[in-house]
């Protein structure tokens, strides 16, 4: 549990390191936040008021975001900054510039180039930081294992 508040504890920190299981754990925590504020939407029949057969997508899309469909934007707008940050604290643990997040998403604004730009960072967030101290910090999964007399 307490890696999944972490990330609201270092808000805007970008500088650093972040273990996998870190971001992780922050992304577990939206997915459930997420699927229980959209229970709470579809319980309340706060989506299924806007749906009609002539509707368009923009009057689903609006009904969605109307009454206590609105909690879901606020928790988007809540997790925007310490989602960016650990993002960008997981990039450094692999010893990559945090600017490659933002070539991330800019190449995911991309027709057909996003779904690959989407795999890369996917796959980068997967793989194991390097060992040991990096030009971001000490190793956050095994701090002790620097090299006291280098």
């Amino acid at each position: 549990m307490e890696y999944m508040f972490l990330p609201f504890k270092r808000y805007f920190d970008f500088a650093g390191r972040s273990r996998r299981k870190e971001y992780w754990m922050f992304t577990l925590l939206n997915v459930i936040v997420v699927m229980v504020l959209m229970f709470v939407v579809l319980g309340t029949g706060g989506f299924a008021s806007g749906i009609d057969a002539t509707a368009g997508d923009a009057a689903m899309f609006g009904s969605l975001f109307s009454g206590i469909g609105i909690l879901i934007g606020l928790w988007v707008l809540a997790v925007l900054i310490p989602s960016i940050a650990v993002t960008v604290r997981r990039l450094h643990d692999r010893d990559m510039s945090g600017w490659w997040y933002l070539a991330f998403v800019v190449g995911g604004m991309i027709p057909y180039i996003g779904f690959i730009a989407s795999l890369a960072l996917l796959v980068l967030m997967v793989l194991p930081g390097t060992d040991g101290p990096n030009r971001f910090g000490d190793d956050p999964k095994n701090p002790a294992s620097a090299d006291v007399f280098a």
